[in-house]
């Protein structure tokens, strides 16, 4: 289950590169509505639901949740694999574009086999959360590359050995994760909130400064409600 989950979710950075090449100037309009509904999500799930699952496991939850943020803080500014999102950024292009998302892609794949082991309800909005997370950032990148230049061809062969790493990182983490022990997998769920926080308030909600669409914002909150449906309609 945790595997076909995975491809999905990997299939959203997919797809943000295929609706680029095929349909560059909607994206452009449209990608800040994606960024900050993606935003909501991740924020609504981190509160409601990872931490107050992980405190069942661990008391000490809110450490890991920090201790998430400074990880993801350090893989992405530290050693230069934050995604870049200005159109004057050069230095993150290439082959460090390429292990750094490759990087991504596989945490991704972690944390879906980790909220997997916690419930399933939790694995099903953890993997909604990541591929909605995905979707504007295969826009972004994608455009990026695209505005440097670089061949539709590469672009997609770009975004396929991205995505793949989602899934390997899955697999990985359901072998990693086999009997895992309740306060070690609360620890991780509270590092997963912690990653979650981060590229909320690091790598989304601050692309909200550079649209003039007094409505983008609204997402944020229509992300978070989005939430409480779906789990509605799973717990029913």
């Amino acid at each position: 289950m945790e595997i076909i989950y995975s491809l999905i979710a990997a299939s959203a950075a997919m797809l943000g590169a295929v609706i680029v090449l095929t349909f560059h100037k909607w994206s452009e309009r449209n990608s800040f509505l994606i960024i900050n509904f993606s935003a909501g999500v991740m924020l609504t799930l981190a509160f409601t639901h990872l931490i107050p699952e992980g405190l069942e496991f661990n008391s000490k939850i809110m450490m890991y949740a920090l201790l998430g943020f400074l990880i993801m803080f350090f893989l992405q500014f530290v050693l230069l694999f934050h995604p870049c999102y200005d159109d004057e950024c050069s230095k993150h292009m290439g082959v460090t574009s390429i292990v750094g998302f490759s990087l991504h892609s596989i945490i991704d794949g972690l944390i879906i086999a980790v909220s997997f082991e916690a419930n399933a309800n939790i694995g099903v909005l953890t993997t909604l959360a990541i591929l909605l997370h995905k979707l504007p950032d295969g826009i972004t990148i994608s455009g990026i590359l695209l505005h440097k230049g670089v061949s539709k061809k590469k672009i997609f062969i770009f975004s396929f050995l991205t995505a793949c790493f989602t899934p390997i990182g899955t697999i990985s983490g359901m072998f990693l994760l086999k009997n895992i022990s309740m306060p070690v997998l609360g620890s991780l769920l509270g590092i997963t909130a912690g990653s979650f926080i981060f590229l909320s308030a690091s790598d989304l909600i601050p692309e909200t400064h550079k649209c003039k669409n007094r409505f983008t914002p609204l997402m944020l909150f229509a992300g978070a409600i989005f939430i409480f449906i779906i789990e509605y309609i799973i717990g029913n």
